[in-house]
């Protein structure tokens, strides 16, 4: 099923999903992420189910703008450095994801077992409307921030569209059908490409991934220079995320 974001019905409807623990095909600026609960071990596990993508790969945890996404980041970063901070200050909300120490007992199935966890605070006006709402206690308890890989099985083209995730999961299957994926449509993702990743757990700032970010405006915005894998002495291992450079 399809959802229209500006239908007024659409954004509590999905609140609801996602609080039962269900999955939600939701847009964000970069592309569709599949969504759950980040801290529902079960809803996490039904993401990697429906991608067919291994439980040890990690998936990048979104969360809410309020203070800039510093609140949600805090909440599952056991620390994060100075200069993750100044990335954060500079492309939050946007198409970056940082990867922090994670604190114990929070989105550990999320992190694929790791001890360190990607953030995002996406810049769509729909997931940061939907975000928001989740870290309200009064429709059920806080939920802090949403599991969202792209809305694809597991090595396909990351999706850009609504129509692209009901492709790839509701094909064949009626509206009303309960196993089928809903869906918010937001319209097409503006960037198209999935958000750049940079390590911050070994000291120094590490591009794990490409994206709409450039290396030079990394290093501008955190204050010294952005380490590439390679440079990285190989005692220390790069954690795993997706489509990385490593």
């Amino acid at each position: 099923m399809i959802l229209q974001v500006h239908e007024s019905s659409s954004l509590p409807h999905c609140e609801r999903v996602l609080r039962q623990g269900g999955l939600l095909g939701l847009p964000t600026e970069t592309v569709y992420g599949l969504a759950a609960d980040a801290n529902h071990a079960q809803a996490v596990a039904a993401i990697f189910a429906a991608k067919g993508r291994p439980a040890d790969h990690p998936l990048i945890v979104h969360v809410a703008d309020m203070d800039g996404g510093l609140s949600g980041a805090r909440y599952f970063a056991r620390e994060i450095p100075e200069f993750a901070m100044r990335l954060m200050q500079a492309f939050w909300p946007g198409p970056l994801t940082l990867i922090v120490p994670r604190r114990d007992g929070v989105a550990a199935a999320a992190a694929g077992g790791q001890d360190s966890v990607g953030l995002r605070c996406p810049a769509h006006p729909a997931a940061q409307a939907l975000l928001r709402a989740l870290r309200h206690s009064a429709q059920g308890s806080v939920v802090w921030g949403l599991a969202a890989p792209s809305a694809n099985r597991f090595g396909r083209v990351s999706p850009t569209t609504a129509q692209h995730v009901h492709s790839e999961f509701n094909t064949g299957r009626d509206a009303d059908d309960p196993a089928a994926l809903l869906i918010l449509d937001g319209g097409p993702c503006e960037v198209g490409i999935e958000s750049t990743i940079v390590d911050c757990t070994r000291g120094e700032p590490v591009l794990l991934r490409p994206g709409a970010i450039s290396l030079a405006a990394l290093a501008e915005a955190c204050g010294q220079a952005v380490r590439l894998p390679h440079d990285m002495p190989s005692s220390q291992a790069a954690p795993r995320a997706s489509g990385t450079l490593a």
